[in-house]
């Protein structure tokens, strides 16, 4: 069958509330897969402290500008909602209600909208009102306190784990489960909070079932997907760099010692008081070769061994180069859009919006005429 459209969800209207982190990367989402989504920027701006241009999470959007805080804000917002199917939101609890643009006049301009609020804590309770970072929302789930090694300080996984995976992925899922139902008969719009807090102790489901059968320490670098196994962890090379190992199963263990040149003397794999001796062993072996050398050993085998490349490195993969993993477009190197559809595939289409830049043309698309702002609406 042929590709057509730019995405499942070409036809689809999203309203995005401007905000910084997982909210604007959950829009994006949206966008990738086809959706038009408009983003209302506020005047003076608000976003990362880079040119937007380079605002990739603001990719495949069009943007307009609306003063919240000016008397006819709100009914501008109302506007674009009327005709949304979406809506997405990042303030603190309140926020959007003090604004004008709560899920109350939401819904009752658009009972079939989606309404989506992404936050770290959620909606309530005791934290709902605090100020908060991804790191403080993945540290009291319990799931921070597994990353790193045991006589280390935990490691920070940069924002992936809390702002996006707990975040920005379960707004998603929850927009599209909601939005499903909404367009079903006799659906309607319902209003979906997410906290990062909640997805991201939602991600940690497996372990936790592990540790309730006596599968799992609740303690750092001491489980077999955490850095404690030997043959599950990364080891430096000769140059500086490193090699991923992931050896979990017996024949992927066997193959990879074989390559690595220790079959012959390595402690078995379920030695587990020699699995401080194994680490050594391993860890010497890969101190021999560079990260090149081993890349070229390991090549076409399932001894699950991979190079770890920077994040310059990563798009020259000939793995990532040949699937097209990552696209340029507007002289910006960037990862293309995922998953993949067989019939809809979803692609970059429009570089990251400028603030504002778009109102006109959202206007006449949307029929939304308020939208346009006159420059002697408003005194000085």
């Amino acid at each position: 069958m042929a590709a057509t459209g730019n995405g499942p969800l070409t036809g689809v209207r999203v309203v995005e509330l401007a905000g910084i982190g997982p909210g604007p990367f959950a829009a994006m989402l949206l966008a990738d897969l086809g959706a038009d989504v408009v983003r209302v920027d506020r005047p003076g701006g608000a976003g990362l402290a880079i040119d937007p241009a380079y605002d990739l999470t603001n990719r495949n959007k069009r943007s307009v500008l609306i003063d919240l805080k000016a008397d006819d804000g709100p009914g501008q917002v109302l506007d674009l909602v009327d005709r949304a199917d979406i809506l997405i939101e990042g303030y603190r609890p309140g926020v959007a209600e003090r604004l004008g643009v709560g899920p109350g006049p939401c819904l009752a301009r658009n009972p079939r909208l989606v309404y989506g609020r992404m936050t770290g804590w959620g909606q309530e309770g005791p934290l709902a009102q605090r100020a908060g970072h991804d790191i403080a929302y993945i540290a009291i789930t319990g799931t921070l306190s597994m990353i790193g090694k045991a006589d280390e300080p935990p490691t920070v996984p940069a924002n992936l784990v809390g702002d996006y995976a707990g975040g920005s992925l379960y707004l998603v899922i929850g927009i599209l489960a909601a939005l499903r139902h909404a367009q079903s008969e006799g659906g309607a719009g319902q209003v979906v909070d997410a906290a990062i807090t909640d997805g991201t102790a939602h991600l940690a489901t497996m372990i936790h079932g592990m540790m309730a059968a006596g599968g799992w320490q609740d303690r750092r670098g001491a489980n077999l997907l955490d850095g404690g196994c030997p043959f599950y962890g990364t080891y430096e090379t000769a140059d500086g760099r490193y090699m991923a190992v992931g050896a979990l199963e017996q024949r992927f263990y066997d193959r990879f010692t074989q390559l690595l040149g220790i079959d012959e003397y390595a402690p078995s794999r379920k030695d587990f008081d020699r699995w401080g001796e194994l680490r050594e062993i391993v860890a010497e072996r890969f101190r021999t070769r560079t990260r090149a050398e081993w890349t070229a050993v390991f090549e076409g085998s399932d001894a699950c061994v991979a190079p770890v490349l920077s994040l310059r490195e990563a798009p020259a993969h000939p793995h990532l180069a040949a699937r097209g993993t990552f696209v340029d477009h507007g002289g910006i190197t960037q990862p293309a859009p995922a998953p993949r559809f067989s019939v809809t595939p979803g692609s970059v289409r429009r570089p990251p919006a400028r603030p504002g830049a778009d109102t006109e043309g959202v206007a006449r698309d949307w029929d939304v005429p308020s939208i346009i702002q006159q420059p002697d609406r408003r005194p000085s």
